[in-house]
């Protein structure tokens, strides 16, 4: 834990005692935060901006990415009826240095928050100031937003509360541990806790299913703003652990696969399918998208909303009773979750925009969900946003060619990693953490180097081929990174 966020425990303890005591139902409190000065613009309608983020959803575990196992129709139907990336990538392979990229627009090089921080009791490291967010672009730009699902970017009032950050509504988990469970105690409405009578974690007594309440939560806040262009940041749980569908979820898998049944353990809940468990989690997810589409349809905005749909991160670890090799979550990349390999970066993404994109489109040109900012940004008439990204908006509506850039990825997680990524190259370092006690880690060490054109799977390293590809990349790394005292780099601090 830094030395920033252990100052930050005993006032973060002070404000549980304090916001426990703010109860509001979920069915009826719907109380915005106080709404900041506007700025006009005089435009013709701008489109609403749905952003379905996915929780450790692998880049092969939808039907339009190639899979067989598991249906998925209603985000295939999106994704023949709009654009579909081919190389997509995460900004990080886990969850909350992931979100905050995504919010800012900065790449782990420059981003405040680079790999998970806990904070007891519940919440993470928060967003510091001085971070503007794609929330407050849009907010600007007289949208109205709304953050509902899991945040995992700071504690209710303290500066990575999602309501000071540009979200005028936030309903979900505020904690990614607490959202490890979908049968939670509590979720949080802006400033207050929601309990959630009937559900007990240690008796696995599960009476109100979280998502559920999500997803009604979604479509009432769509049919309540069709008359103003919204941002809803739709920031789901699933298909991340624990294994816990809905009952007709499951149904639809049960009996179909070979089964040994998973006795939990180290955290994670049992299950007696958990293949189908698995399943079911992906097409709830699915249904979930469904779902959104139609409050669109009922909404009458079809034409004026756009549909973003994508990962914090790719496939999860076989743990808890997942099995990503049966369903190939990965389409064959190398690594997991956590790793700065294709399979822990590679993500699902599928743009909807009727009238704005032509249908089927298939775009096989990198980009990163850094860009969705910039995006966004376009896409409202805002005020272009000074970030590491770039403006997807001419490559999705005609084809345009992007820039020539590289990708960076430094990453203090998992033993400590390092990659970048420029055209067909890309080089990799692992184990920082173990170099850094044994001695200095020099600029050229411990790379390997990868043709993702011939190689995607990243099986053959080039780099003693190519020493001087590895130079120019490496170089890219030490240009990009900025020291953070708080998620330091080993051999960058």
């Amino acid at each position: 834990m830094s030395e920033r966020v252990r100052r930050l425990r005993p006032a973060l303890l002070a404000l549980c005692a304090l916001a426990a005591a703010c109860v509001a139902a979920p069915e009826t409190d719907t109380t915005p935060a106080p709404s900041p000065p506007r700025v006009h613009h005089p435009t013709q309608r701008q489109p609403s901006i749905i952003l379905v983020l996915a929780d450790d959803l692998g880049a092969a575990e939808l039907g339009c990415y190639g899979q067989t196992k598991i249906a998925t129709p209603n985000i295939d139907r999106l994704a023949r009826e709009g654009a579909r990336f081919t190389q997509f990538y995460s900004a990080a392979p886990v969850c909350a240095p992931s979100r905050c990229a995504l919010l800012t627009g900065l790449h782990l090089g420059h981003a405040p928050i680079r790999d998970n921080a806990e904070v007891e009791p519940e919440g993470q490291a928060p967003l510091p100031l001085g971070f503007p967010t794609l929330a407050q672009d849009l907010l600007a730009a007289n949208y109205e937003t709304a953050c509902i699902g899991k945040w995992g970017l700071g504690f209710i009032a303290t500066s990575g509360d999602p309501l000071n950050v540009g979200f005028r509504r936030f309903f979900g988990y505020n904690c990614q541990r607490e959202a490890h469970n979908a049968y939670p105690t509590h979720l949080w409405r802006n400033a207050g806790i929601v309990p959630l009578a009937g559900n007990d974690p240690k008796t696995r007594k599960e009476a109100v299913y979280a998502p559920g309440l999500l997803l009604d939560d979604a479509e009432k806040f769509i049919a309540s703003n069709a008359s103003r262009p919204f941002f809803l940041a739709y920031t789901t749980t699933l298909p991340h652990l624990a294994l816990q569908p809905p009952a007709d979820a499951l149904a639809r898998y049960q009996g179909r696969f070979p089964e040994t049944p998973y006795k939990g353990g180290k955290g994670y809940l049992p299950h007696p399918e958990p293949r189908a468990a698995y399943a079911a989690m992906i097409s709830r997810l699915d249904d979930e998208v469904g779902a959104l589409r139609t409050a669109v349809d009922k909404a009458g905005i079809a034409d004026d909303t756009i549909i973003v749909i994508t990962s914090d991160n790719g496939a999860t670890h076989d743990v808890g009773g997942v099995d990503t090799v049966f369903f190939d979550s990965t389409g064959g990349l190398r690594g997991r979750k956590g790793s700065l390999w294709e399979g822990g970066l590679r993500v699902p993404c599928i743009v909807w925009a009727p009238g704005r994109i032509a249908e089927g489109r298939t775009i096989d040109s990198p980009a990163w969900s850094v860009d969705l900012r910039a995006t966004f940004a376009a896409l409202a008439g805002a005020e272009p946003p000074n970030t590491d990204g770039v403006d997807l908006v001419p490559l999705l509506t005609a084809g345009a060619a992007l820039p020539e850039r590289a990708f960076y990825w430094p990453f203090p997680g998992y033993g400590a990693q390092e990659a970048v990524r420029e055209g067909r190259w890309k080089i990799v370092r692992r184990d920082l953490a173990t170099r850094a006690k044994t001695g200095e880690i020099k600029p050229l060490d411990g790379w390997q180097l990868f043709d993702l054109a011939t190689d995607p799977n990243e099986t053959r390293d080039l780099a003693a081929q190519h020493p001087e590809i590895v130079a120019r990349l490496a170089e890219i790394a030490a240009r990009e990174y900025q020291p953070n005292t708080d998620f330091p780099l080993p051999g960058r601090e």
